[in-house]
C-alpha cells in the first residue's frame, strides 16, 4: 500500500510539473472605442482611457471571437 502511494505522489508530481502555465488572454477596448484582443492582461496597454472586457481567457482564438458579441452589444465601435 505505501510503495502505491509513493507511486501516486511520484505520477502527481510528474503531472503538475509537465503541465503549461495557464494563458492569460483578455480583451481591452481603448478610449476611441476600439477593441483588440490582448494576450497578456498582467502586461496593461500604455496611456490612459482603456479598460478590459474580459480578462482570463483560455486562448487567442477565445479572445478573437468575443468581437461578435462586443460589436453586436455596441460595447465597440470596430475590433482590430
Amino acid at each position: 500500500m505505501k510503495a502505491l502511494l509513493v507511486a501516486l505522489g511520484v505520477v502527481a508530481l510528474g503531472a503538475a510539473a509537465s503541465s503549461a502555465a495557464r494563458a492569460d488572454y483578455g480583451v481591452v477596448m481603448f478610449k476611441d472605442g476600439t477593441c483588440r484582443a490582448w494576450n497578456d492582461t498582467k502586461a496593461t496597454p500604455v496611456g490612459k482611457g482603456w479598460k478590459y472586457h474580459w480578462v482570463g481567457l483560455k486562448s487567442w482564438d477565445t479572445a478573437g471571437s468575443k468581437k461578435h458579441y462586443a460589436l453586436k452589444h455596441h460595447w465597440c465601435k470596430a475590433f482590430i
